[in-house]
């Protein structure tokens, strides 16, 4: 437990900073090695369901994906920006199962092309879109409190579920996938997020106004607006960002059963590897994404 807590007390200020203060096009270049290293993690997962996939391809295709996405990041307009971003999703999502078909196609087993194209696939819109989509939020309006607030929300929602499932979680959840999490510990989770949601909302100007001064962030970084946002809506967000991540880190325990390990990797120590870190983000990422940018970011910045 010592290795996770000095871990994440040391990770989590620098991740905090560079959500903050780094630019555009480095923040998407950062994400990039993540969403590579967190592949790498996958792909030798899939191994051991028989699968051999093609690890260069998948490194080369979310490679350039993301080239796009720093490319992307030059200064425009969010929603022309946000327009780009879907076109490029969209190419590169219809491409990619038919470009690894192609790739696995060099196999002499016929029989191993399909499972390896589609692990490789898999690979591609599990880890490297939701990421993407991180790159995307902060480009919007606002786009670093909001991706301060999805990486509050989910921190207190695991740091709780971790603790009081640890301490006094008695109904198990998922038994067969997740032996170690319990209703309590969920419960627990959702109370913390809306918590730190809540919170974080009721006081935007003030934590907005301090970043700023601090000049941690730019103005459009931040929530200036004369009016408070609706805080029914962002009750509502908060509710589905926690179950989207709670959800995120039950699939990633599936994949690792059905793998028979226990961590992904051990990159981050008391964490297991980076999978095992960021696997709620990759559930919470499209949620807030769909948000900011596609219902309420156009008409407002809340």
């Amino acid at each position: 437990m010592l290795k996770r807590i000095v871990t994440a007390v040391l990770l989590i200020p620098v991740v905090l900073l560079l959500v903050l203060r780094s630019p555009l096009p480095v923040l998407a270049v950062v994400t990039a090695a993540i969403a590579l290293v967190t592949a790498q993690e996958f792909l030798k997962l899939t191994e051991s369901y028989g699968v051999h996939p093609l690890r260069l391809a998948t490194y080369v295709f979310i490679g350039g994906f993301f080239l796009f996405l720093a490319v992307n990041t030059a200064a425009q307009s969010p929603q022309l920006s946000a327009l780009k971003f879907v076109i490029g999703l969209g190419f590169a999502c219809a491409l990619a199962p038919f470009a690894f078909l192609a790739f696995a196609m060099r196999r002499q087993q016929m029989m191993t092309a399909y499972p390896t194209a589609a692990s490789c696939a898999f690979a591609f819109f599990y880890v490297a879109v939701p990421l993407a989509l991180l790159v995307q939020v902060r480009q919007q309006v606002a786009g670093a409190f909001w991706l301060v607030y999805l990486l509050l929300v989910v921190w207190a929602g695991d740091i709780s579920a971790y603790f009081v499932g640890r301490s006094v979680g008695r109904h198990l959840m998922s038994p067969r996938i997740s032996p170690k999490k319990t209703w309590e510990g969920a419960a627990a989770s959702l109370a913390a997020s809306l918590v730190v949601g809540i919170l974080l909302f009721n006081y935007s100007l003030q934590i907005s106004s301090f970043l700023l001064n601090a000049r941690l962030i730019e103005r459009r970084d931040g929530l200036f607006g004369l009016e408070k946002p609706d805080l029914w809506p962002i009750v509502l967000l908060t509710i589905l960002v926690n179950v989207a991540a709670q959800l995120g880190d039950l699939v990633e325990s599936l994949i690792k059963r059905g793998a028979g390990v226990k961590d992904s990797g051990t990159m981050l120590p008391g964490h297991g590897g980076m999978l095992d870190r960021i696997d709620a983000l990759l559930f919470a990422a499209p949620v807030l994404w769909i948000y900011v940018s596609a219902l309420f970011a156009p008409a407002r910045p809340w």
